[in-house]
């Protein structure tokens, strides 16, 4: 019997995972549901044997559950987890952004970050008249990958991907959902003054302020996260994955 190869295999993996973490931050399944591979693999496209691997490795994120008659299920979260899963990626990229002004980042890395930072630039240049905020959310993506590895350390690099796929601890957890929401936008404005000052405590190998910066830049997302839980609550509805969280 043929077997298929490696490398078709990783796509197929890739596509399980993505698709199931979307289902379930897209607000497609509720909190308690029991996750069906077969449904899962028609709705998705691709075979059972992917989707079985995905939910494993959705369940070490934490965004799954085990029951006890077997199979999985959506996880509920209360805001305590919410805010320690962002406030663990901030103490990442804050050990990160130290690494890389203590070590001395690899010039050519370093160049590349201060790109984006400029792109950033551009993007927010015309505030408050205008703003590229498609632009911003793609650039704001690429820094903090960027970041992650910037002191050529792939162990840091890992477990700031790693713990960027805990329920809302992406640096874009809320941003594609509030384009047009005028304390969100402000937020963008802020996080790019904050990108420009981790690069340059880097560059300048402040180790100490660059990691203070970074840890204070993951807090805007618990900004974001609490505006919309207590100032407007008409957004809950715009940001599915919230029905994941305790009230």
């Amino acid at each position: 019997m043929s077997q298929t190869h490696p490398l078709h295999q990783q796509p197929q993996a890739l596509k399980a995972l993505m698709g199931i973490r979307d289902l379930v931050l897209g607000g497609a399944v509720t909190p308690g549901t029991r996750l069906s591979e077969v449904a899962i693999a028609e709705r998705l496209g691709i075979s059972r044997t992917p989707i079985r691997a995905a939910l494993a490795r959705l369940e070490q994120e934490g965004l799954v559950k085990i029951l006890p008659s077997g199979g999985y299920a959506v996880r509920r979260f209360s805001r305590a987890e919410v805010l320690d899963a962002i406030e663990l990626r901030g103490v990442l990229e804050g050990t990160a952004a130290r690494l890389a002004a203590e070590r001395g980042a690899l010039p050519e890395r370093l160049a590349a970050l201060k790109d984006i930072v400029e792109a950033l630039e551009g993007a927010v240049a015309d505030w408050p008249e205008a703003l590229d905020f498609d632009r911003y959310v793609e650039l704001n993506a690429a820094f903090h990958d960027a970041l992650a590895g910037l002191a050529g350390s792939e162990t840091i690099r890992r477990e700031v991907e790693r713990v960027k796929n805990l329920p809302f601890a992406s640096p874009s957890a809320f941003l594609d959902k509030q384009a047009d929401v005028p304390a969100f936008r402000r937020s963008l404005v802020t996080g790019q003054a904050q990108h420009r000052a981790i690069v340059e405590a880097i560059e300048m190998g402040e180790g100490t302020r660059a990691e203070a910066l970074a840890r204070e830049h993951a807090r805007l997302a618990r900004a974001n996260l609490e505006y919309v839980m207590e100032e407007d609550r008409s957004l809950l509805a715009r940001v599915p994955a919230l029905a994941l969280v305790n009230e």
